[in-house]
């Protein structure tokens, strides 16, 4: 019996990218979240918080992101012609947010505001260009053959834009409640409020972008089973758990934020991203390049993919591990006090 590789390979570029939203998406919160802290003090515990682990988490990101090049390769060529700016944008606001992060602690006490801002900047700009990368690769790509043929601008729609201040909204409550893990004291009560507010915008987007892609998209609404105005039940039963995932995910939220539990609201925001992503999934698969390449179309020859993924299965886990590892041994609270990032 031999292996499936463009499925296995799929399934390893999917798990990637659901990694980088979930890992990389609190840190990028935070930056989000770094001008309504209120002090100096304050941002620099809440960079603290994140300096072991936030280059780690975009380890994911490079693995999506070079797994789709090297594995399917059809796919990239058609993907990266049209979504090349938002691309780009969000390529060059990670680098800004990298820089920031290291100058704003090693460079010279007269330049922290300028680095402050740029980290601040550098992951609103970065949360925005992942929005409309994933607005505009939910409502197609325009093919013909395997070649992109649309415009440069296609992406650049009022869907799109929703799509992205949705996330903006999703990665500052993955934010909010990765504080409440991790800090304590009045930042904590900060955070705790800073949830509140992201959890009630996130649940009014999320409500908002289910129903313009239902109403914008038919392909995906009769996934669904979406179509002429209402639902067929014999369709949609079998996916009422996805959405019912998303609101126990909100209700977990919401009784983290309530009771400060340390993790419960972060888990339950993930819970959250979970559902969107299953439902986003449920929407395109098998296709790569919706809506009119699938992942079999778009896959490299066998022996490259079996080549590769003896490879991923020597490093996949040494990455697993490290990151559990990084994780666990800065489990703890940040404190004003505590050492900054060396």
């Amino acid at each position: 019996m031999s292996l499936d590789l463009p499925l296995i390979w799929a399934g390893i570029i999917a798990t990637a990218v659901l990694l980088y939203v979930l890992l990389d998406g609190f840190d990028l919160g935070i930056g989000i979240l770094f001008p309504f802290a209120a002090s100096p003090q304050e941002r620099d515990v809440m960079m603290d918080s994140i300096a072991p682990v936030w280059d780690g988490n975009e380890t994911w990101l490079v693995l999506g992101g070079g797994g789709l090049f090297a594995a399917f390769p059809f796919a990239y060529s058609a993907l990266m012609p049209a979504l090349y700016l938002p691309v780009i944008l969000m390529l060059l606001a990670l680098i800004l947010r990298g820089v920031a992060f290291e100058f704003r602690h090693h460079g010279r006490m007269r330049g922290k505001a300028f680095w402050t801002a740029a980290f601040a900047g550098g992951s609103i700009a970065a949360t925005l260009a992942q929005g409309l990368v994933l607005g505009g690769f939910i409502q197609g790509v325009t093919l013909e053959g395997r070649a992109f043929a649309g415009g440069p601008f296609d992406w650049l729609t009022p869907y799109s834009l929703l799509v992205a201040v949705g996330l903006l909204a999703g990665y500052t409550l993955l934010g909010a409640t990765y504080l409440i893990w991790r800090t304590e004291g009045e930042l904590q009560v900060r955070a705790r409020r800073w949830a509140w507010i992201s959890a009630g915008a996130t649940a009014a987007l999320l409500a908002l972008v289910s129903v313009a892609t239902l109403l914008a998209h038919p392909r995906i609404a009769a996934r669904w089973g979406f179509e002429n105005g209402a639902f067929d039940l014999a369709t949609l039963a079998p996916l009422v758990p996805i959405p019912l995932l998303g609101l126990v995910g909100l209700g977990v939220v919401i009784l983290g934020i309530r009771r400060a539990h340390h993790a419960t609201s972060l888990m339950g925001a993930y819970l959250v991203f979970l559902s969107g992503y299953i439902g986003l999934a449920v929407g395109f698969f098998p296709n790569i390049v919706p809506y009119d390449m699938d992942f079999r179309q778009a896959a490299n020859a066998d022996n490259a993919l079996g080549l590769m993924l003896v490879g991923v299965i020597v490093l996949l886990p040494a990455i697993l591990g490290y990151t559990a590892w990084v994780y666990w041994l800065f489990r703890g609270k940040v404190g004003s006090g505590d050492a900054g990032y060396h």
